[in-house]
């Protein structure tokens, strides 16, 4: 396949997304749904962003720019979720207050080890059956078996289920401490306290990230991503000889990567856009663990099974994959994905880049997703639904969920990954 056919796909493949989606799926916010995952999946792939990237880059590359564009859009999405959520009832919404207990702690240890093992998460494991197809694929069963093997645990383990602290509006939900009933007394219904702490942690975390770099780079151990490099070399458009039916427009609109903070400002807009459509956060985990109960029930294991051992509805396997929002909202993402490669010309080499893996890769690459889906129970969510959407909706869960996602990446990254000593390599200096 020419570079040309897969532009003329890729261009193809946005009227398609509109009009079958359109046409097909049974409800508008099904449709809805399609189109958000498609704007996730598209993103990640443009911004060549991702959560797991942000602990594996620093570490192995010394490079944090990806955190600390992690952790602005963490602080401008809450800003705007601040819009919905004042002056208003916080129960109205599905707000992702998760509890913080043991279950927590060990659930993020256990999915940044595997993350980065696998070298993606929930999400990326979606954006990368584009990318790096047979590792996702190995990375998503195992993904899959864990959540499923671990959705009893989450639904009748107390260590997981009850929390070691709450606060009154976090009581009304999964438990946890809703960042603004700390701050009642400040004039503004605790949001200016919530905002200013959240300001506080980010910064800490921003600070860290830039000492970190500088520590590597003094000591001659930074090298940097080459796609990061890609993104700050990009070129703006001449205007002066600006011309709408040209190669360099083409590139301009379909082509050249997004930088890491464009990124983070259309990932917050569309988690935005989410959550006052749906009054609901993003989760991304317990679809993985859904599919692997309909690949169960296609050899014969019924829907009260499921449901028996899952301590799930039974209607949660047997709904169709088109009428399960949260399935359709991830299918969306493997096709933003597709639609940004095809159209930049860029699938095949991007599939074809990862398709043989040795037999200690994918034991790796089996491990990190069967830990990260039992991380996700144990932690009730995954760095969408325990890190991303509990902190932009003013929950103390996301932050602890951070802590410990980077504790487990980093032992897993030490045993795992060495980092190159200066006698290993000369710093690329361009």
């Amino acid at each position: 396949m020419t570079k040309t056919v897969e532009k003329v796909l890729g261009l193809l493949s946005f009227a398609l997304i509109l009009i079958l989606g359109n046409t097909l799926l049974a409800t508008d916010m099904l449709f809805f749904r399609l189109l958000i995952g498609v704007g996730f999946g598209y993103t990640l792939a443009r911004a060549y962003t991702g959560f797991a990237g942000s602990v594996n880059r620093a570490y192995r590359t010394g490079s944090t720019q990806l955190m600390r564009a992690m952790i602005f859009m963490f602080f401008i999405t809450s800003l705007m979720i601040m819009g919905f959520l004042f002056n208003s009832d916080p129960t109205n919404y599905s707000l992702w207050i998760n509890p913080i207990n043991f279950g927590l702690l060990l659930g993020a240890f256990l999915f940044g080890f595997g993350m980065s093992l696998s070298v993606c998460c929930a999400t990326g494991v979606l954006t990368d059956l584009t990318m790096g197809f047979t590792r996702a694929l190995i990375t998503l069963i195992f993904f899959g078996i864990g959540v499923f093997l671990g959705f009893p645990i989450q639904r009748t383990a107390g260590w997981v289920t009850n929390s070691w602290i709450t606060s009154p509006t976090g009581a009304k939900f999964k438990g946890g401490v809703f960042l603004p009933d700390l701050f009642k007394w400040d004039g503004f219904q605790g949001y200016l306290g919530a905002i200013l702490l959240l300001a506080i942690f980010s910064s800490i975390v921003i600070f860290t990230s830039y000492q970190y770099e500088k520590k590597r780079r003094k000591e001659k151990t930074y090298f940097g991503v080459p796609s990061e490099k890609e993104q700050e070399s990009r070129k703006k458009l001449d205007l002066s000889n600006f011309k709408f039916f040209s190669q360099e427009t083409y590139n301009h609109i379909f082509v050249k990567p997004w930088t890491l903070t464009e990124g983070a400002v259309v990932l917050s807009i569309l988690f935005v856009l989410l959550f006052g459509v749906t009054k609901a956060g993003w989760g991304a985990s317990t679809p993985h663990g859904v599919l692997i109960g309909k690949v169960l029930m296609v050899f014969g294991v019924s829907g009260e099974a499921l449901a028996e051992f899952t301590k799930m509805p039974a209607a949660t396997f047997a709904t169709p994959f088109f009428q399960n929002p949260s399935l359709v909202q991830n299918f969306g993402i493997v096709v933003g994905a597709l639609t940004y490669l095809l159209s930049a010309g860029k699938f095949v080499e991007s599939f074809k880049s990862e398709l043989r893996v040795t037999g200690k890769e994918a034991f790796l690459y089996s491990l990190g997703g069967i830990l990260m889906g039992f991380g996700t129970r144990f932690a009730n969510g995954c760095n969408v639904g325990a890190l991303y959407s509990p902190i932009a909706e003013f929950s103390l869960s996301g932050w602890i969920f951070l802590a410990f996602m980077i504790l487990g990446a980093v032992v897993s990254n030490k045993i795992f990954y060495k980092i190159p000593s200066k006698t290993d390599f000369k710093v690329n200096k361009d």
